[in-house]
C-alpha cells in the first residue's frame, strides 16, 4: 500500500501559500499548514476547511519547538513564511529582517536533524527577485551578481535578508547534502492577493472597482513581469519533484515585460475606461530615501532546461481572473 505523502507549508494561509496548499491537497497530500496570520489570512483556506487531509496550526515559524513538533513524518517542506510587500518592507525593516532570517535558520536546523536520522525531507525555500537588488543587466540570471544599495536605504533590507536565507539553504546542501531547492519569485499575481502591502496589480484593481483613479508611482515606466499564481505553484511542485533541481536556484515567473503605467491602463480599460491615472512620487508613497529598480525581467533558461514550462495564463487573462475574484 502506497503511504500518503505529507507536506508542511509555512505561511500556508498567505496568498501563494494558500494556493500551494490547495494544489498539494489536490495531489493527495496530507498538508500541515503553519501561519501566524500577520500577513496571511485563514479565510484563504476557508473553502478547504472540510478537508480531513488539511491540518492547520496558528503559530510562528520562529517557534523552534512548534516547528519540530510538525516535522515528524513530513516528506516535503515549503517555506513561504516571510515579510511581504514593498509597503511593509519600507515601514518595518526590523520586522522584515527578523521574519526572513531567524525562522529559516531554525527550520533548516530542524530538517537537518531528521536528515541525520535518514529521513530525506525535501525543502523548498521561497526567495525573491529582490535578491538581485539593482543589478543593471537587461535580464537577470541566477548566477548574476547581487547589487544592493547603501545600508542607509532600508529598501534593500528585504533582498539582503532573502539572500542570506539562500546562502543558509545552499550551505546545508553543500555541507550536508540536504535536498533543498531555492525559487526566486518574480511578481506573482492572482486571486486572493490584496493591495494592502503594496502589491501593484490588486492595488490598481481595488481602486478602479471603487471608482477611484489608480495611483502609479514615479513615472510608471518601471518594467515588470507578472505570472499567474496557478502557473507558479505548478512550477514549484514540478521543481521539488526533480532530483536534478536539488541544490539549485531558479527564477520563477513570467518573462513577458510590461511597464507599470501600461499595466494600469489595461486594468482601467477592463473596468472603467473613463477613469484617469494619477501619479505619486516615491517619497510620497514610501519615504524620501526610497529606491526602486527600473527593470525586473527574469532569464528563465535554467528553469526551462530543468522542467517542462507550460504557462496556461497570459497577462490579460490573469488580470481578468484577479478582477473577477475582487468583484466576488
Amino acid at each position: 500500500m502506497i503511504q500518503q505523502r505529507i507536506a508542511l507549508v509555512t505561511g500556508g494561509a498567505g496568498f501563494i501559500g494558500s494556493h500551494l496548499t490547495e494544489a498539494l491537497l489536490e495531489r493527495g497530500y496530507i498538508v500541515r499548514v503553519v501561519d501566524n496570520e500577520s500577513t496571511g489570512n485563514r479565510g484563504n483556506l476557508a473553502h478547504l476547511a472540510d478537508k480531513p487531509a488539511l491540518e492547520y496550526t496558528r503559530g510562528d515559524v520562529g517557534d523552534d519547538q512548534l516547528i519540530r513538533s510538525l516535522l515528524p513524518g513530513v516528506d516535503e517542506v515549503y517555506h513561504l513564511a516571510a515579510a511581504v510587500g514593498v509597503g511593509l518592507i519600507a515601514k518595518a525593516p526590523i520586522r522584515t529582517i527578523e521574519t526572513n532570517i531567524y525562522p529559516t535558520q531554525l527550520l533548516l536546523a530542524a530538517v537537518y536533524d531528521h536528515h541525520l536520522k535518514g529521513e530525506a525531507i525535501r525543502l523548498y525555500l521561497a526567495s525573491s527577485s529582490e535578491v538581485y537588488g539593482k543589478n543593471p543587466t537587461e535580464r537577470w540570471a541566477e548566477e548574476d551578481d547581487l547589487v544592493f544599495g547603501s545600508t542607509t536605504r532600508s529598501r534593500w533590507s528585504y533582498g539582503v535578508s532573502k539572500a542570506i536565507d539562500e546562502f543558509l539553504a545552499l550551505a546545508y546542501w553543500r555541507q550536508h547534502g540536504l535536498p533543498v531547492v531555492v525559487g526566486r519569485f518574480f511578481n506573482v499575481v492572482g486571486p486572493r492577493q490584496v493591495g494592502q502591502y503594496g502589491m501593484v496589480l490588486p492595488r490598481f484593481i481595488q481602486a478602479a472597482l471603487a471608482g477611484e483613479s489608480p495611483i502609479v508611482h514615479d513615472d510608471g515606466q518601471q518594467v515588470r513581469c507578472f505570472a499567474h499564481v496557478y502557473d507558479v505553484v505548478r512550477t514549484v511542485l514540478d521543481l521539488v519533484s526533480k532530483n536534478e533541481a536539488q541544490g539549485g536556484v531558479f527564477n520563477i515567473g513570467s518573462d513577458e515585460p510590461i511597464s507599470i503605467l501600461n499595466l494600469a491602463r489595461r486594468v482601467v480599460s477592463k473596468i472603467d475606461p473613463d477613469l484617469k491615472i494619477n501619479f505619486q512620487s516615491y517619497s510620497q508613497a514610501y519615504s524620501d530615501d526610497f529606491e526602486d529598480v527600473r527593470s525586473r525581467i527574469p532569464d528563465l533558461t535554467r528553469l526551462r532546461s530543468t522542467i517542462k514550462l507550460t504557462p496556461k495564463y497570459k497577462l490579460d487573462s490573469t488580470i481578468e481572473d484577479v478582477i473577477a475574484w475582487h468583484r466576488r
